[in-house]
């Protein structure tokens, strides 16, 4: 009965070990726990093990083992397991682990626009299996882990971030909340696939962050951010080792990591080992399962060229794309055409020539060719360095080409583009959402030292490509442009179907330059090969002022004095392609600096402009006169130099972010220098300060870039992105609505007052895009308006809320008072007072409406002396009283004298009376000579003036008739008659 006892007893323990599992108290002020056991469902059994001293709480075990909880010792996992030691490792994502919360903000909206605004909701991170990838749109979406440390780990990770249109940040917080790691909080965009990221933690509590806002208002949707291989390290242990996931193994006990199963093998969970597939299956790298071949295609292989042989042959080769997953064995399968057809080797690229064994060697310096065999240049030449491909036998040696894995975004150990003699084209890839890269690197660019001179003409080099792309479904090519090896940073995108055309990019920065097309079948995966077909090819490539470059041509240039060697023009100086001489251009001239040859080189500013002391470019001083009404208006708009800034009406995408256009303006600039200046500081606050030249930025008349406000996504500062230029160099400044095809209409901004001519300020820029061949272009209509001082008010179409209607030619309307011309004396009037006290006052006042500003001042009032109303008065009775009596003195006096008249005739008749007897009377009244002595003693008197008239007016008879007093012969005055 003793043994049965024993046998039950033995029993029960077995079967109470199966319901319990141990775990560790919490830790107690002194560092110390107790290892308690645990029923997976209570009640079942009792008699638990008595709780035993624990280990010490900073007690952890090494990777590769775990801690054994019944003895409390560390042991080495088993085959087909793994561990970290301290830690948890997150590498399958078909579903968001444990422990991890995913939350997409919805963005604050206005409430006008919440109706028909998304929602955020669903814009979260997406497991994807082997790694977890953000959202794309302008939502914010947030990963986060919270985790308590019992010691100082590290948190590690690998991503790949392409986009820098989307914000991505990763930080971590303590207990209060407050980010630990803030210098590191920014992510640097991703170049060559997966970058491993770590962040160390602190003991404690931990909260982990992935958070990514996209910001693609212009472009097309942005690549997402991809995480994958989460660990964390410092939890106190690890009880258990984790088994391998799916396609990968662990061969030897105390592993770390499980490795991944080559090609065409496979393997479970837990695996130590991986299987083989068999031959009529097949697997990518790192599979759990294999999948059937399917029978090979046209789709499955490609042709290349091989090198050139001794007998200047090259062959034509058919081959299986990698990894061949296809079979020829199948009922309907293709087999690969025969190779070894022979041609004709295509000649070697201009600038290099054909050795012994058919292989192409560069020109030294000084000779150039076409592809045949160096030429020196003639005296008075030099070559004209750059590079020229467009022969393609094999791949030049500053080219390399790969493939970017669609799936994980590796790159793989093949070739993404073949040479086919005068073309170079994409291969087939492992599938037909694979990247299939082409890099060309330049070392540096050695410019004319005109350009070098020229701080504003930014133009150091230029590459221009022919391409053409022939697709059945969405592809995409892409051209990228990195520099010293920075960030790649996308210039121009074509997506489908594009006929054989050319591109030309302008290099600014003399720097090690690097040149990426990535072409792209399809964004979706599918099992097999369906579009290999659908390719990119590239004709030629031309890049121009190379270091250490090649000739394909020499060109003339400036000779010494001594008239053998070449040296360089002074600046603003042609070069005369017959002599070799260097010639100044003519006034207000701007030269083109890489082909300076002629006169015709040296090309008149447009009007308002003037060139620059070098005659590099030509720009406006903020002055403009106009001949108008047989008057000249001056303009003076100095104050409108500097950049101004202003911002449209607000925006919102389908998300509900609103956004703004953003414009910096410098209408003049500062003698040819651009003072306006837009950045992108989602890249910024990514660069480290040393760097800060390399980031997105731009510097022009005129600029736009996309703000989105800080309130509105919780940054400290506003988010701005996607700077573009739309000035980079003066058209003209007119007021004709027209000049060099571009064109402002006046109906855009109707006006009720036409008494001031408008400017209009006309700009190009030199971003070539595929909608604006010409590049972007812009007007800026300058309105007078008194009302407006300072800076004014800036505005745009109302048909074209976003400044453009075509995308290609922006448009401004400037309201300000400095708009208007300078005051002359032509504005304004004088007003003259009347005359106070003797004193006249002049005033001058501006005619109305005023329609100038500045120039001249209104004349201070003028004071001038005057004669007052009273005093002419005077002076006007005075003088009509002089007059009447000078009047009644004449007539008095001629009076008189008709008295006299009378009186002598009485006289000559009385005498004839009484002398009958006599001679008869004269038959004239004549006077003699002698009478008048005679007859002034009647008339004679001492009486006054008023005397007299009054005797004249008293010496009348009763009968009306006056008496006349009559001298006898005795000479007695008696008698009266």
């Amino acid at each position: 009965s003793g043994h049965g006892f024993d046998l039950q007893a033995l029993f029960c323990v077995f079967l109470f070990q199966s319901e319990y599992h141990y775990e560790y108290t919490a830790c107690d002020s002194l560092g110390s726990r107790w290892r308690v056991a645990v029923p997976h469902t209570p009640g079942l059994c009792t008699g638990l093990p008595d709780p035993i001293k624990g280990t010490e709480c900073s007690f952890s075990c090494k990777a590769g083992e775990f801690l054994d909880m019944k003895d409390q010792s560390c042991k080495s996992c088993a085959e087909g397991r793994y561990s970290l030691g301290t830690g948890v490792r997150f590498d399958e994502w078909d579903e968001l682990p444990h422990g991890f919360a995913n939350v997409a903000t919805t963005l604050e909206v206005d409430d006008s626009f919440s109706e028909s605004a998304e929602n955020c909701t669903t814009s979260t991170w997406v497991p994807l299996g082997d790694y977890i990838a953000s959202n794309t749109d302008e939502c914010t979406a947030t990963l986060m882990y919270a985790v308590n440390l019992k010691q100082s780990g590290m948190v590690s990770f690998e991503y790949i971030y392409p986009d820098s249109s989307i914000v991505f940040e990763f930080f971590v917080q303590n207990d209060q909340c407050q980010p630990t790691v803030e210098e590191s909080r920014w992510m640097k965009t991703t170049e060559k696939g997966w970058e491993f990221h770590s962040v160390e933690l602190s003991h404690g509590n931990n909260v982990l962050y992935w958070r990514t806002t996209a910001f693609s208002v212009w472009s097309k949707t942005p690549k997402p951010v991809l995480v994958r291989n989460i660990g964390i390290t410092g939890v106190a242990y690890t009880s258990e080792c984790f088994p391998c996931k799916p396609g990968t193994y662990a061969s030897k006990p105390g592993s770390t990591f499980c490795k991944l199963c080559p090609p065409n093998s496979y393997s479970g969970k837990g695996a130590t080992s991986c299987q083989q597939c068999e031959s009529n299956t097949y697997s990518e790298q790192g599979s759990g399962t294999c999948k059937p071949r399917p029978p090979c295609t046209d789709k499955d292989y490609f042709y290349t060229h091989t090198a050139c042989d001794t007998n200047g042959e090259t062959q034509l080769m058919f081959k299986w794309a990698e990894p061949k997953i296809c079979s020829e064995d199948l009922p309907d399968a293709v087999n690969l055409p025969p190779s070894g057809v022979k041609t004709k080797c295509p000649p070697c690229n201009p600038g290099f020539f054909k050795t012994n064994s058919s292989t192409c060697e560069p020109c030294p310096y000084g000779a150039y060719s076409n592809g045949s065999g160096c030429i020196s240049c003639p005296a008075g030449t030099e070559p004209a360095l750059g590079l020229e491909y467009k022969w393609w036998n094999t791949l030049p040696a500053n080219m390399e080409t790969t493939v970017l894995s669609g799936i994980n975004f590796e790159y793989k150990g093949m070739a993404g583009w073949e040479v086919a003699s005068d073309y170079i084209y994409t291969a087939a890839g492992a599938s037909d959402n694979d990247f299939m890269i082409l890099t060309l690197i330049i070392p540096g660019f050695s410019p004319p030292q005109s350009v070098m001179e020229d701080a504003e003409n930014k133009e150091v080099a230029r590459i221009t490509f022919v391409f053409e792309t022939v697709c059945t479904v969405s592809c995409e090519l892409y051209f990228m442009v990195g520099v010293n090896s920075k960030t790649n940073t996308p210039v121009e995108t074509w997506t489908g179907s594009k006929g054989k055309q050319s591109y030309t990019y302008i290099v600014e920065k003399n720097a090690t330059m690097s040149f990426t097309w990535a072409f792209q079948r399809t964004p979706y995966h599918e099992a097999g090969r369906k579009y290999t077909n659908d390719i990119a090819k590239l004709y030629s490539i031309n890049v121009t002022n190379v270091m250490d470059g090649v000739a394909s041509y020499c060109r003339r240039c400036a000779l010494e004095s001594s008239g053998s060697s070449c040296t360089s023009c002074p600046p603003g100086n042609y070069i005369d392609r017959t002599s070799g001489a260097c010639h100044p251009c003519a006034p207000n001239t701007y030269l083109k600096a890489h082909q300076p040859y002629g006169h015709q080189a040296c090309i008149p500013c447009g009007p308002g402009t003037v060139s620059n002391k070098i005659h590099s470019l030509c720009y406006n001083d903020c002055h403009f006169l106009l001949a108008k009404d047989g008057r000249t208006l001056e303009y003076d708009f100095s104050t409108l130099a500097n950049s101004t800034s202003f911002t449209s009406g607000p925006s919102f995408t389908t998300k509900g972010l609103k956004y703004f256009h953003h414009f910096n303006i410098s209408l003049c600039g500062n003698h040819g220098r651009k003072m306006a200046s837009c950045t992108d500081n989602v890249t910024d606050i990514r660069v480290p300060d040393g760097e800060v030249e390399f980031s997105k930025s731009v510097t022009s008349y005129a600029c736009q870039s996309i703000v989105v406000p800080s309130d509105v996504m919780g940054y400290k500062t506003v988010v701005s992105s996607q700077p573009v230029s739309l000035a980079d160099r003066f058209v003209g400044v007119t007021t004709e609505t027209t000049l060099d095809h571009i064109t402002s209409p006046p109906d855009y901004f109707p006006t009720e007052n036409v008494g001031v001519p408008e400017v209009i300020f006309f700009y190009r820029s030199n971003d070539v895009t595929q909608s604006c061949n010409s590049g972007r272009a812009t007007a800026i209509r300058m309105r007078c308006n008194p009302l407006k001082t300072g800076s004014g008010t800036l505005s745009m179409p109302r048909k074209c809320p976003d400044g453009t209607c075509d995308g290609c030619t922006f448009h401004f309307l400037w309201e300000t008072a400095e708009a208007c011309p300078l005051c002359s004396a032509y504005d304004y009037r004088a007003i003259v007072s009347a005359c106070v006290g003797g004193i006249q006052r002049t005033t001058y006042v501006w005619r109305e409406p005023k329609l100038c500003t500045g120039g001249s001042l209104l004349p201070e009032q003028t004071v001038s002396i005057c004669k007052t109303m009273d005093f002419w008065l005077k002076v006007g009775i005075s003088a009509g009283t002089c007059a009447a009596v000078l009047l009644t003195v004449m007539t008095c006096y001629f009076w008189k004298k008709n008295q006299k008249l009378e009186y002598k005739y009485s006289k000559l008749v009385m005498n004839a009376t009484t002398k009958d007897s006599e001679l008869p009377a004269p038959d004239s009244c004549a006077i003699m000579e002698g009478e008048d002595a005679e007859d002034d003693l009647i008339f004679t008197s001492k009486k006054s003036l008023f005397g007299k008239i009054k005797s004249f007016t008293t010496k009348r008879t009763s009968d009306g008739f006056d008496s006349v007093p009559l001298k006898t012969s005795s000479g007695n005055t008696d008698m009266d008659l």
